[in-house]
């Protein structure tokens, strides 16, 4: 699939088309991942970051908000839940925390992996090589790190660069996958500026990585950011929409374009659409969820965008929720780590 297939079809608005690429992409996962959606506990163990970006709601910019950083035993009684819920891997996701030391996360992933058959996903932003290594010797499985957009320009103007050393997310995610991490990377679908010319090369970008783990989500900025608080201008003609459906049309590009990936259906998906937004993204080419095991008093203060799905539930709440909801659309709970599997078939046509 090129650039402008893509292009077509983020633009397609006919519903009897768009069923066609609902189907293929369903197709494409059925013979690439199966029928398993895999389960994987996030834990949020810090709302404290270094970074000031224009649309989160964790910045360090906003002074108001109580920001927290859970404990070892804290964060091991999540673990454990996320062992006694079958869950196959435990996600451990911060702010660029810097008091999220070297040695205590490496000290927290040995413990995991001596302790529980758990595959161990980080994601804690953009550390210094040496952080990475160290995670990586102690036994971490799999780190996650979203590019947002592949547009540098667009990147910059959400993202201010932390004193006078820019970012630079692809080198990082080229540098995980030497180590060899498993590597997870992703988008934002209806920033401010985004063309659709942008969203077909950021889809294209995912394969030119060769992903494991594809998350994309829409734009949704806090109202307490710089983006939030901006009011609405007209859009231009090709301004993404950050909508729900422009979201599936992602999802279900990506899985044709990366057959093999595994692509979660997103807290922030179910956020647009509380009832069956993560139905949907299962339905259409994702094959991952990732229920939260913070714990509440935490989860309300890791609110990175607003209105955010199932900020007041407890982990008991979702453990029991996410398997029938699986079950009720056909599908099955993966069980083990649920890592990327290469099988030995055909390439997708859309490769």
């Amino acid at each position: 699939m090129n650039e402008k297939q893509i292009i077509d079809w983020l633009r397609e608005e006919d519903e009897r088309k768009l069923s066609v690429l609902w189907r293929e992409a369903n197709d494409a996962r059925i013979v690439h991942v199966g029928e398993q959606v895999h389960l994987r506990g996030l834990i949020e163990i810090s709302n404290i970051c270094v970074r000031r970006c224009g649309y989160c709601g964790i910045s360090a910019d906003d002074r108001q908000i109580d920001r927290y950083r859970m404990t070892e035993e804290e964060i091991m009684d999540c673990v454990q839940k996320s062992v006694d819920f079958g869950y196959g891997t435990v996600v451990m996701q911060a702010g660029e925390d810097y008091g999220i030391t070297r040695e205590w996360v490496t000290k927290i992933v040995r413990r995991i992996k001596a302790e529980t058959p758990l595959a161990v996903t980080l994601s804690l932003g953009e550390r210094p090589d040496e952080d990475l290594i160290a995670w990586r010797e102690a036994g971490a499985n799999r780190y996650l790190i979203r590019f947002e957009t592949s547009n540098r320009d667009l990147y910059d103007r959400i993202h201010p660069p932390l004193g006078d050393k820019p970012s630079d997310r692809f080198a990082i995610l080229t540098n995980l996958k030497k180590l060899g991490y498993e590597v997870g990377s992703g988008i934002m679908i209806g920033i401010p500026g985004q063309t659709y010319a942008d969203l077909a090369r950021d889809i294209l970008t995912f394969r030119k990585l060769d992903l494991d783990m594809i998350g994309v989500g829409p734009f949704i900025p806090h109202p307490e950011t710089t983006l939030g608080k901006e009011l609405p201008c007209a859009q231009a003609v090709e301004q993404v929409p950050n909508t729900e459906k422009m979201t599936y049309k992602v999802i279900a590009l990506t899985r044709l374009v990366c057959p093999e990936a595994n692509i979660p259906s997103t807290t922030a998906l179910a956020t647009l659409n509380k009832t069956d937004g993560r139905e949907y993204g299962l339905m259409r080419g994702a094959n991952i969820v990732m229920p939260n095991l913070t714990p509440p008093q935490y989860r309300v203060m890791y609110e990175i965008y607003p209105n955010k799905a199932c900020i007041n539930e407890t982990s008991e709440a979702c453990a029991s929720c996410l398997p029938l909801r699986i079950l009720n659309i056909g599908r099955t709970v993966g069980s083990g780590q649920g890592g990327r599997i290469k099988r030995d078939v055909e390439k997708s046509e859309y490769r």
